[in-house]
C-alpha cells in the first residue's frame, strides 16, 4: 500500500487506467483550491443561496421531555432543497470545474443559458 497508489489511507482508488490522468489532474486542481478563500467564499455563497445552508436547529420539545435529562435538537437536513450530501457535492464539482477551466463545461452553459450567462448568473461580489 503506498501514499499515492490505488490503496490509500481510505480505501485510494481503483479505475481503469485511461482515468488515472483525469483523476490526478483532478486530484491537483481539489488541492490547489480547497484552501483558497477565494473559492472557500463562492462556494459557501452557493450553499447558502443554492442550497438552503445553514439549516436550522429544531427543539425537539417532546423527545426531550421524555428523556428528561436533556434538551434535545435536531438538526433539520431534511429542510435544504435536494437533500444534504447531493447538492453539496454538486456545487463544489460544479466550482471546481469551474476553476479548472473545463472547456465543455462552458461551451454547454453557452449553448443552454446564451453567450453572455456569466454576467447574467455570476454572484454578486462579496463585500469585505
Amino acid at each position: 500500500m503506498t501514499k499515492t497508489g490505488r490503496f490509500g489511507k481510505y480505501g485510494g482508488q481503483y479505475v481503469p487506467e485511461i482515468v488515472m490522468p483525469a483523476l490526478n489532474e483532478l486530484e491537483t486542481a481539489y488541492n490547489t483550491y480547497k484552501d483558497d478563500p477565494e473559492f472557500q467564499r463562492e462556494f459557501q455563497f452557493y450553499l447558502r443561496e443554492y442550497a438552503g445552508r445553514p439549516t436550522r436547529l429544531y427543539y425537539a420539545e417532546k423527545l426531550s421531555k421524555y428523556y428528561g435529562k436533556a434538551k434535545i435538537f435536531l438538526k433539520r437536513e431534511d429542510l435544504l432543497h435536494t437533500g444534504a450530501h447531493k447538492i453539496n457535492n454538486a456545487l463544489g464539482q460544479a466550482l471546481l470545474a469551474k476553476r479548472m477551466q473545463v472547456d465543455w463545461l462552458k461551451k454547454k452553459s453557452e449553448e443552454i443559458l446564451g453567450p453572455d450567462y456569466e454576467k447574467q448568473y455570476s454572484p454578486k461580489p462579496f463585500e469585505e
